[in-house]
């Protein structure tokens, strides 16, 4: 297997998941900046031109994050990030969903539309006139989830930490970077951020 590797949150989820679960593959660099992944031969491998991609033994390709970390988790000897019941993995998948739905999907298409929109307009449909909004949606989102988390709970989807922490971590970093960082007010998420932040996987 072959993961096509590049700058930015996406490319940092995986590869930090593939960190906690001590799997090591070869990685190709795509040159996100200089628009590589939009142009041939990429687009030969994965034509949405999206990054990362796993690329199979038998030569197939695996897109979207979520995805590529389950796979990697339920083909890899190890101890599971998943969970090792269907309640566990359900959980995870749950929450790591919702922080994908609510929180990460606002904080970049507002970074597309507003900070990052020199890169990205001639690239995609971007939406500037919905960055505010988009932005207030994110922390919409981490209001809420600061409000879950009250309940003493040590990670994102419960006890065990799992992808909905990798997730959300490598996300708002990149928020971080990118005029949308954490509300010092919220409290719960930010006693959590700086638990995950010792994590030597956040290097990867």
């Amino acid at each position: 297997m072959k993961l096509y590797n590049s700058v930015g949150p996406n490319p940092h989820v995986v590869r930090m998941f593939m960190a906690e679960r001590g799997i090591d593959l070869p990685k190709e660099d795509i040159d996100l900046m200089a628009g590589e992944n939009r142009q041939a031969p990429y687009t030969t491998k994965n034509p949405a031109g999206q990054l990362p991609a796993l690329e199979l033994d038998d030569g197939s390709i695996l897109t979207e994050i979520t995805a590529i970390c389950e796979y990697l988790d339920e083909t890899q000897p190890g101890d599971r990030l998943m969970g090792d019941t269907p309640e566990a993995r359900a959980q995870n998948r749950r929450w790591t969903r919702w922080v994908d739905l609510k929180i990460v999907e606002p904080l970049t298409t507002a970074f597309r539309a507003a900070e990052g929109l020199p890169m990205f307009q001639d690239r995609m449909r971007c939406l500037p006139e919905a960055a505010d909004g988009l932005k207030a949606c994110a922390q919409d989102g981490l209001v809420f989830l600061d409000e879950q988390m009250a309940d003493g709970r040590e990670f994102v989807a419960g006890k065990a930490f799992g992808l909905a922490d990798i997730l959300l971590f490598c996300f708002l970093a990149f928020g971080s970077q990118v005029g949308q960082p954490l509300n010092p007010d919220l409290k719960h998420i930010g006693n959590w951020y700086a638990r995950v932040s010792q994590r030597t996987s956040v290097s990867a």
